[in-house]
């Protein structure tokens, strides 16, 4: 993957993640829930703290870690070692980006709002499609970081 596509896949991640958040505020608001399969369904949800709603309270802080996080990756993208690492980046920091935009206009203040979460699996706790970003590129980071580590070992070992 080119690397100058990278930015515009964060991007598209911001823009789809709000898309979705939108339409779940407006869509299912007031407890209505969409049943979507099996046990998929979408239920309006917020999380004003972190990953599995640890940390609530502590909203500005985790903002602006994000912020600096979301910064540092799309920075770092142009250092990526391999192509893996790079879209794993790109889609971290495109979640990352996406649910610090819910820190920052969601709520009574800068860094006071509180993520949409709307996806419902009802065995897993609520997410969105940022959280799947960041965890999908998650995985990939560390896919990529075994990757290169074998590859390193294999170089050592080879005459």
């Amino acid at each position: 993957m080119s690397r100058r596509l990278l930015l515009p896949l964060a991007a598209a991640i911001v823009v789809l993640d709000q898309v979705t958040k939108h339409w779940a505020v407006n869509s299912l608001s007031g407890g209505r829930t969409v049943h979507v399969v099996w046990t998929l369904r979408c239920a309006l949800g917020f999380n004003s703290g972190m990953a599995f709603s640890k940390a609530t309270g502590l909203g500005p802080l985790i903002g602006i870690v994000a912020t600096i996080a979301v910064a540092w990756l799309l920075m770092s993208l142009r250092k990526a070692g391999s192509s893996m690492s790079a879209v794993g980046m790109a889609l971290v920091g495109g979640g990352a980006a996406g649910n610090v935009i819910d820190r920052l206009f969601r709520g009574d203040g800068w860094f006071r709002g509180s993520v949409v979460d709307f996806i419902d699996l009802q065995w897993w706790p609520v997410f969105n499609v940022a959280d799947s970003a960041i965890t999908v590129g998650g995985c990939l980071l560390v896919l990529g970081a075994v990757l290169a580590s074998r590859t390193a070992d294999v170089a050592e070992v080879s005459p």
